[in-house]
């Protein structure tokens, strides 16, 4: 049966840690008749986090997917939702849950606001033209702030809000909403589980406050809509609701606008109201653009893919989850239709996949399948080589979508097997655990015997012990979290040669380059349209044929192996534009593995000549805490090298926002509690990478 894609929203749920995510969604599936009681974030009982972990911690550890209906206006819609975690540590589920989404629900803390990962978060929105709508949660907790948060999202996001909804009254008073399109209360009945909601009169106390905001919802809707700016300026009075969500409906799928809702997820107020603007605001399947990829062939050309089942299948691979039935692989499919059994393409690496089941998935429960078409999200059972990222579509027609952007590690630790049958069974587990979760790395160090685990952050590694020890019953030593540092070049080194020559008896080894190098930054490289791998820009300019083709993507496959190993602490080089400038060959002894060696040891030469410098990640650090405690919290900041970028007070609590080197942040949460008798709070994501002290980066040197 082909399904009407007017009637399906593909969104997601995102936020900052504690922003109250998954009570949301929990109320969803409640109201949508998925769950037939509400679990709870707090209880462990919630439907969406069901990993030990996540139960055990109350905090969203991987995305989960889920699908349920609404009924809206006498029609029947089908929300594909995901609910993904607020940890910065995990921000890859986020991203790859963003690229696959049409539409974002962003929910905020009704006394925070804006908060550090809400904006990391809306840039990742952002990156890939996700419209979202707002809401803002916790209008019952004390200190609850509605206008607050709503210049919150104008200030620090950038953003053009516009507030649908205004709250009546807050913290222990918070009683229901205000619906600013059709001019009524909402009230909630709490014995019912708010399944019961009562409409009335705006109160008299409230009603000139709610014509204010009401006036202001019509003037930038008609901001957003030039037809309805006419009408405004003639007679506001005539614009109707329709009109109004028309209006807002294209301004949010241009990412013009941003409407704004209010509730309290816990007490079950608003989230009915919520559902209702999914539908009015986000954008259905066949309102985003249309897919764009490339073709996998020769010469690359650029290919579209319309959202219907009448293009050929395509899909992007956005999960892996390993299962004892076999991987499930999740999917998002652009366009065309899977049956059952069918084989496809995996365009990326040219594998035939088999798939040999489909399911709709209710977080880690499934619905069989026998058929998907475009605009749905579903798990398949079959594929065997296809990872994150990746794209399966019609072997006769293949395309490559674009991929899903990962982040760099910033974290090391040393992991050790206790017993040889646990070192075997270590490596399939980090080689599982790395096609779930690409964020996470691991390598073997062949002069000291370690392996090496690297992630976004100790609780992400914590996380990631506790798979190997708990779940798969692997005894492992760890140990303490080690910073990820890079090296980069200070200057500029012009015509230095790399030569390997090894004469052998017989037939012997003659590689022979010269290249330049100098520093690079990544958004340089983009604006010269270069294309920077692995840290590195590779510009080939070789004239008159001194060097043959054949041996071009050695000495680049020399240079990046080269780059990965490092020059002072063996930590990678990034920031650097080679140029292949000239070279020689010989006719009998060159061959790949020569020039391979040669431009290695270019790189190196050329490198050490430039001048070597370590760099250390920064993080930005936001701290909450009670202003009186400014002094001692602001000083303990300085003391591990952090430079403070701002500073606000909110009532009687002082936000801190400030950049400090990830390496003087290990075990800070202790100390901060210990500091302001466990009042204050903080969060912390990579910011970037900048040039370490000479005196500590010789420390780290000697320690390496």
């Amino acid at each position: 049966m082909t399904v009407d894609l007017t009637k399906v929203r593909n969104i997601g749920i995102c936020a900052h840690i504690d922003a109250g995510k998954t009570t949301v969604t929990e109320r969803v599936l409640y109201y949508t008749g998925r769950n037939y009681k509400l679990g709870e974030v707090h209880e462990g009982t919630a439907t969406m986090d069901f990993l030990a972990e996540e139960q055990e911690r109350g905090i969203t550890i991987q995305s989960a997917a889920t699908t349920c209906p609404w009924e809206y206006e006498g029609n029947t819609y089908t929300i594909n939702l995901i609910d993904t975690p607020g940890h910065v540590d995990f921000t890859i589920e986020v991203e790859r849950s963003l690229r696959v989404l049409d539409g974002a629900v962003a929910v905020f803390d009704a006394k925070e606001g804006v908060e550090a990962q809400s904006e990391t978060v809306w840039r990742q929105a952002d990156r890939y033209d996700v419209p979202r709508i707002c809401f803002v949660n916790k209008m019952d907790k004390i200190g609850a702030d509605f206008e607050f948060s709503f210049e919150s999202i104008r200030d620090r996001l950038g953003a053009n809000p516009i507030a649908v909804q205004l709250p009546i009254g807050s913290a222990d008073e918070f009683e229901g909403i205000i619906d600013l399109l059709e001019m009524k209360a909402y009230y909630f009945d709490a014995s019912e589980l708010g399944a019961r909601i009562e409409q009335r009169p705006i109160p008299k106390p409230l009603l000139d406050n709610a014509q204010l905001w009401r006036h202001e919802l019509v003037e930038q809707a008609a901001d957003v809509d030039d037809t309805l700016l006419e009408q405004f300026l003639e007679d506001e009075q005539s614009i109707t609701t329709a009109q109004i969500k028309a209006a807002l409906q294209r301004g949010t799928i241009e990412l013009r606008c941003t409407p704004v809702f209010c509730g309290a997820a816990l007490r079950n107020i608003g989230i009915q109201r919520l559902l209702n603007g999914v539908i009015d605001y986000l954008p259905n399947p066949t309102q985003i653009k249309d897919t764009q990829g490339v073709s996998p062939r020769k010469g690359a050309a650029k290919l579209t893919r319309r959202h219907t089942e009448d293009d050929p299948f395509s899909a992007l691979v956005f999960k892996v989850v390993s299962d004892t039935h076999g991987d499930l692989t999740y999917m998002r499919v652009y366009s065309g239709k899977l049956t059952k059994g069918a084989r496809v393409l995996n365009s990326n690496d040219n594998k035939k996949e088999i798939i040999s089941r489909i399911y709709e998935m209710h977080a880690k429960n499934r619905d069989p399948l026998d058929r998907v078409g475009a605009g749905q999200i579903v798990a398949v059972i079959g594929p065997k080589h296809s990872v994150t990222g990746d794209t399966l579509c019609d072997p006769e027609h293949p395309i490559i979508l674009e991929r899903i952007q990962f982040p760099e590690p910033v974290i090391t630790m040393s992991i050790e097997p206790q017993t040889n049958d646990d070192k075997t069974r270590l490596a399939e587990a980090m080689s599982t655990i790395h096609r779930e979760d690409p964020s996470f790395h691991f390598t073997y160090n062949e002069e000291t015997g370690e392996t090496i685990i690297a992630g976004m952050g100790e609780l992400h590694l914590e996380i990631i012990k506790h798979k190997l020890v708990r779940d798969r019953k692997i005894a492992v030593t760890v140990g303490t979290p080690r910073v990820s540092y890079r090296e980069t070049i200070t200057g500029t080194a012009l015509e230095v040669r790399g030569r390997f020559i090894k004469q052998t008896g017989g037939r012997g080894q003659f590689g022979d380059v010269v290249v330049n190098a100098r520093p690079i930054t990544k958004v340089e490289a983009e604006a010269q349209g270069l294309e920077m791998k692995d840290g590195v820009v590779f510009v080939e300019k070789i004239t008159g044929g001194v060097i043959p083709r054949e041996f071009i993507t050695p000495v680049k496959n020399g240079v990046r192996n080269a780059a990965k190993s490092g020059i002072l602490g063996g930590y990678p080089v990034v920031n650097v534009l080679i140029e292949l400038i000239d070279g020689s060959h010989h006719e009998v002894d060159s061959s790949q593995i020569a020039f391979e060696q040669a431009g290695a040891l270019a790189f190196r030469e050329a490198c050490t000549r430039a001048g070597i410098a370590l760099l250390e990640p920064i993080m930005k650090v936001t701290v909450l805490t009670p202003d009186h405690y400014f002094g001692p919290v602001s000083g303990d900041l300085a003391s591990r090298r952090g430079q403070i970028v701002d500073t606000q007070l909110r009532g009687t609590v002082r936000v801190i926002t400030a950049e400090v080197p990830l390496v003087e942040m290990f075990g800070y949460t202790t100390i901060l509690r210990g500091l302001t008798q466990g009042r204050a709070s903080s969060s912390m994501e990579p910011s970037e990478y900048r040039l370490m002290p000479d005196r500590l980066r010789d420390e780290v040197l000697a320690r390496t």
